[in-house]
């Protein structure tokens, strides 16, 4: 099966499925839209998100390593550095090693598959590109890098426009076709759909080849008792004019998806299983890991129209 994942739900749905499934029949697509060189290093926000709760090495804050220090944040400071972005001292050796893996050559896929193995992490977590596409967001007037407005305002003001800079020269990568051809489910996690998947989708030769799967197509909506758990979802959504709801999603994944697991009740035509959306725990996440794979195992490829997202 194939995941679609950005941050912190599909990093958690990923690791439900691991469970249910094994690393031998799961692969991972992330949104590399939110990458950012800074340090010295390149950071990949949601590929590492997801490797760190594959390897079981997620700390307490959801995000980072388990254990991690932040010497080198602290010296900066005191330096007199203006530290906006974070980053743990293990978190910024991995970043320097994918800078100096990419400096030799290397693709980002590379990069990434060989960190994974060295954190013990058997399923591949691909980029969805090898290219560089970066998620600009206009807000209030100014254009934003999306990391700095996620970090430095916390995602606050008004959303007036969304762009994936790059995305329409950068095309996929073989290994994330040659994942989706062979997929017998391919899962949408519940992560933002604007600014998470929708810089996978942006990608017209990917969101073609899922198009095209004779696999079923199942989104998770990241909307739970009707609200957002987590982050600017929401402000994302309104910016599409689309309503914060089940019904809302499925009109951004019009074309891409056959079939949503939800909390809500949603109105036919487009099936859906309701269920409970919260991954709390061991339990939790192979709970609705394994749902979402039997529902979507149970319906036919619906899909005919294009993709709603613009490149």
């Amino acid at each position: 099966m194939v995941l679609l994942s950005g941050g912190t739900g599909g990093a958690k749905l990923a690791r439900g499925m691991l469970d249910v499934v094994g690393a031998e029949r799961l692969t991972v697509v992330a949104n590399t839209g939110d990458d950012i060189e800074i340090y010295g290093g390149y950071v990949s926000p949601d590929p590492d998100l997801v490797t760190f709760w594959l390897a079981d090495r997620i700390d307490e804050r959801g995000w980072g390593l388990d254990g991690d220090s932040f010497t080198v944040m602290e010296t900066l400071r005191e330096l007199g550095d203006e530290v906006w972005f974070n980053l743990g001292d293990q978190d910024l050796a991995i970043a320097i090693k994918r800078a100096q893996a990419l400096a030799d050559g290397r693709t980002l896929t590379d990069a990434q598959i060989r960190l994974g193995a060295a954190l013990g992490v058997q399923v591949p977590v691909l980029p969805m590109s090898d290219r560089p596409v970066r998620t600009r967001v206009l807000v209030d007037g100014r254009w934003w890098p999306l990391q700095q407005f996620l970090i430095t305002v916390r995602g606050q003001g008004e959303v007036q426009d969304v762009q994936f800079r790059g995305a329409r020269e950068a095309g996929t990568t073989p290994e994330v076709l040659e994942a989706i051809a062979n997929a017998d489910v391919i899962v949408i996690g519940p992560s933002n759909p604007i600014i998470s998947i929708g810089p996978i989708l942006a990608i017209y030769e990917l969101r073609e080849a899922i198009v095209a799967s004779p696999a079923p197509v199942v989104a998770v909506s990241p909307i739970v008792d009707g609200e957002v758990l987590k982050g600017p979802t929401a402000s994302f959504m309104r910016y599409r004019n689309v309503e914060v709801s089940a019904r809302g999603l499925a009109a951004l994944y019009e074309g891409v998806i056959d079939a949503l697991v939800t909390d809500e009740q949603l109105d036919p035509p487009l099936p859906a299983l309701r269920t409970n959306l919260m991954m709390d725990g061991h339990e939790g996440r192979t709970r609705l890991a394994r749902e979402t794979l039997e529902f979507a195992q149970s319906h036919p490829v619906r899909r005919s129209l294009p993709s709603s997202f613009p490149a």
